[in-house]
């Protein structure tokens, strides 16, 4: 089954950080996302692994 792709906006929400902070997450490639015919979407497995290094890299 596809990963779900999800907008910056739910992005977002599930990091709880601001628009700008996920646009530079992404501009650094900490945060992979893929263009949709000019929109920006991440796959919801990116969040997850995401989080699971901060995770790490904290631990």
């Amino acid at each position: 089954m596809a990963d779900e792709l999800l907008t910056v906006a739910e992005v977002v929400i599930r990091l709880k950080v601001g628009r700008t902070k996920v646009y530079d997450l992404i501009r650094t490639r900490r945060l992979v996302s893929i263009k949709v015919d000019g929109c920006r979407r991440i796959p919801a497995s990116a969040v997850g692994d995401f989080i699971a290094g901060q995770m790490e890299r904290a631990a």
